[in-house]
C-alpha cells in the first residue's frame, strides 16, 4: 500500500480554521488469490489530540475486485480544524473462498505548510 498526502491551501479556509488535505492511495493485491474491498476503518487525530472514527463501505463509493498483481488507485480528502493531524487505520478484504482479512492503512501526517496557519 503506498499513500501521499498534499495539503490543499486553496480547499482551506486558514482564516476560519478549516484546513483541507488530499490523500492518493495505491491498494495493491500481493497474494496468489483476488481480494476484494469490503470496508474502510480510519482514525483522524487532529492537532488538539481530538480522534474521529470513521467507518464504511469501500473506499469512494467502490469496492473493488483486486486479481493478484492488480491495484487500485483513488483519491479522497480530510478536512481538519487545526493545521496538523493525522491518519491511519485498516481495509478489510474478503477473499475468494470467503475468509476476510484486515490489511493496516499505515500512519501518516497531515502538516499544513508553517506560512499556512
Amino acid at each position: 500500500m503506498r499513500v501521499a498526502v498534499n495539503f490543499l491551501p486553496e480547499q482551506s479556509r486558514i482564516e476560519a480554521g478549516k484546513w483541507f488535505w488530499v490523500y492518493h492511495i495505491r491498494i495493491e493485491n500481493d497474494s496468489d488469490s483476488a481480494v476484494q474491498l469490503l470496508t474502510r476503518h480510519w482514525r483522524i487525530t487532529d492537532g488538539r489530540g481530538m480522534i474521529n472514527l470513521v467507518d464504511g463501505e469501500g473506499v469512494v463509493g467502490e469496492q473493488p475486485l483486486l486479481e493478484p498483481g492488480q491495484s487500485h488507485d483513488y483519491v479522497s480528502g480530510c478536512p481538519l480544524n487545526t493545521p496538523h493531524g493525522s491518519m491511519e487505520g485498516h481495509y478489510t478484504f474478503r477473499r475468494t473462498d470467503g475468509s476476510l482479512f484486515e490489511a493496516a492503512i499505515p500512519f501518516f501526517p497531515l502538516a499544513a505548510p508553517a506560512t499556512a496557519g
